[in-house]
């Protein structure tokens, strides 16, 4: 299988090259697309909500179960494309970040699942009512396919959902073939650059500009959802994150298993307020998620919290380890 990366790169090799104006807007009304989209109706928090990516033309983005339009810009969405000037590094952020990195270092489990087996995943999800309260919690268990050539079967919020194996020029973020996650860099920096813009970009981390630092952001934290990742990867990302401008550290945030720990954010952007991936103070274990959404109606909030329980690697669907 072609890595997803290399297809988005080689998706129209005879045309003239894109200004990097050009890219920078288009990178610019993707992330915006997918920003007001997740806005309205978030995935689970936790839940791997992969893109799917028609490799004809990057901007022709659907997101898995929802229609996306392209929006225009506005008000609080934290920089501007052309704009090089993102804010200063929090210093708390890096300290829990790299602690992570170094703890997965240590006690990560090398993988290497068959294309033809599936990962399995358990995740506990709280969901609080903002206006009255109202507690509800969810398990939620999930099939996917290694390779994607297989129909999946994931849950989110108790609703079984399944999804389709991918098209012939369709491809996913994160990729879904292990070959593909495996060809993805170990290297903190270079991840950076393999990953913004959807792998339509390669340029350095210097030049960076704040809509691309969003974008890095966005696709390392989808990245991250993915319970299973090569040797080295999920330490890659964690110091990756530590990169970007304007993470923060917030202590005292609570996962769906009431654990006490420190919130990583990007509150610079609207699309990622209230939403945090939570680390043990101490050991700087990875403890779970939290995120909010929307009714579709628009008059109700909800506060997601979440962690994984089990995963493991099995033959077939429905098989529990």
């Amino acid at each position: 299988m072609i890595d997803e990366l290399e297809l988005l790169r080689d998706w129209d090799a005879d045309a003239s090259p894109l200004s990097e104006p050009a890219r920078a807007q288009a990178r610019h009304r993707l992330l915006n697309t997918i920003a007001r989209t997740e806005q309205r109706s978030a995935p689970a928090p936790g839940r791997r909500h992969a893109l799917r990516l028609a490799t004809a033309a990057v901007a022709a983005v659907a997101l898995t179960g929802t229609a996306v339009l392209i929006a225009e810009d506005g008000p609080g969405t934290g920089g501007r494309a052309g704009t090089n000037t993102p804010p200063m590094r929090n210093v708390a952020a890096v300290t829990v970040l790299n602690g992570a990195a170094a703890r997965e270092s240590k006690y990560e489990k090398p993988v290497a699942p068959r294309d033809d087996q599936f990962i399995y995943s358990k995740r506990i999800i709280e969901e609080t009512e903002r206006g009255t309260g109202a507690v509800k919690t969810y398990v939620d268990v999930n099939w996917d396919s290694v390779d994607g050539s297989k129909r999946s079967l994931t849950m989110e919020l108790g609703r079984v959902i399944w999804e389709e194996p991918m098209g012939k020029n369709e491809g996913v973020w994160p990729p879904r073939q292990w070959s593909g996650l495996s060809k993805l860099p170990t290297d903190p920096e270079k991840l950076l650059s393999g990953i913004v813009g959807v792998g339509t970009s390669d340029k350095s981390i210097d030049d960076f500009t704040a809509w691309d630092w969003y974008d890095a952001y966005f696709m390392l934290g989808e990245l991250l959802k993915w319970p299973v990742l090569p040797e080295g990867l999920r330490p890659a990302a964690y110091e990756a994150l530590a990169l970007v401008p304007g993470v923060k550290a917030t202590p005292g945030m609570k996962d769906s298993a009431g654990r006490t720990g420190v919130g990583i954010s990007y509150p610079g952007h609207a699309s990622e307020r209230g939403k945090y991936l939570i680390f043990d103070p101490e050991s700087y274990a990875f403890l779970g998620f939290r995120g909010e959404r929307t009714s579709r109606s628009g008059k109700k909030t909800y506060i997601q919290l979440s962690h994984v329980v089990d995963w493991a690697i099995v033959d077939r669907l429905r098989q529990r380890p």
